[in-house]
């Protein structure tokens, strides 16, 4: 896979391509063929036009053509390539699907998040050519529950709520007493949970509406609703807007 990197700061294509060329050197399991670079979209097309890139992770805010302008200008090349966006701005990820962006990652950008990205391009591009994808396995969270130690299939998880003194992990059938924080959780799950709330974490998959809702003691506000538990969950005035952008961009675990 090669990859082009647009954005007209040099300090944020030099720790982007970092990221990739750490991702792509060892325990990242990706292979990337060469990583290129451009300070805006002119530079772009002329950097595809000489050697095509098979993903471009493009910056929305460029000098001149913009990167939502520049998207689709970049499949009318004769070899298009795949899209994820990098910008520092959340409220265009509506915009960005609607380009059939493959992802849309919010700077600073967080290397799990990044490498959920790469191996989806990577995927994408194996079917297109026919070949055979590898494996990548299942993602498992290690969990310490009251002595002992679980391996829980991430897709399992729901919702994590944090409590007194410990944090409630809720699957579809059974519900665990971890002896972790909910911010390592947090860190530990990676961009498929969204925080709900400052003691509540969901899984985004799981998310099936979100709306103005009043539970309990919380007043007139926002919740959303989680399948298959079907219950309803508070969201914070403060994680609104994380939670609208995580539910638009369709966010998954790697």
């Amino acid at each position: 896979m090669r990859i082009l990197i647009v954005d007209d700061e040099p300090l944020a294509r030099q720790r982007l391509r970092g990221l990739v060329e750490a991702l792509a050197g060892g325990d990242g399991g990706l292979q990337v063929d060469g990583v290129a670079e451009a300070g805006d979209a002119d530079a772009a097309v002329a950097a595809l036009q000489a050697e095509p890139a098979d993903l471009v992770l493009l910056d929305i805010q460029l000098p001149g053509r913009d990167g939502l302008r520049l998207a689709p200008a970049l499949q009318a090349l004769p070899r298009p390539p795949l899209v994820v966006f990098v910008t520092a701005h959340g409220e265009h990820a509506l915009r960005a699907f609607e380009l059939q962006a493959l992802d849309y990652l919010t700077k600073p950008v967080r290397r799990e998040r990044l490498q959920a990205a790469l191996q989806r391009a990577a995927q994408q591009l194996a079917l297109v050519r026919g070949v055979q994808p590898p494996v990548v396995p299942e993602p498992v969270l290690v969990l310490s529950e009251r002595g002992r130690v679980l391996r829980l299939p991430v897709r399992e998880a729901l919702v994590l709520k944090a409590e007194q003194k410990y944090v409630t992990l809720r699957t579809a059938q059974q519900t665990f007493v971890l002896d972790d924080s909910l911010s390592d959780l947090e860190r530990r799950l990676g961009p498929g949970f969204v925080r709900v709330h400052r003691n509540a974490l969901v899984a985004v998959a799981a998310i099936r509406e979100l709306q103005p809702h009043a539970l309990g003691d919380e007043g007139d506000g926002w919740a959303v609703r989680v399948a298959p538990l079907d219950e309803w969950l508070a969201v914070s005035r403060r994680q609104l807007a994380a939670v609208r952008t995580a539910l638009q961009a369709g966010a998954a675990p790697g």
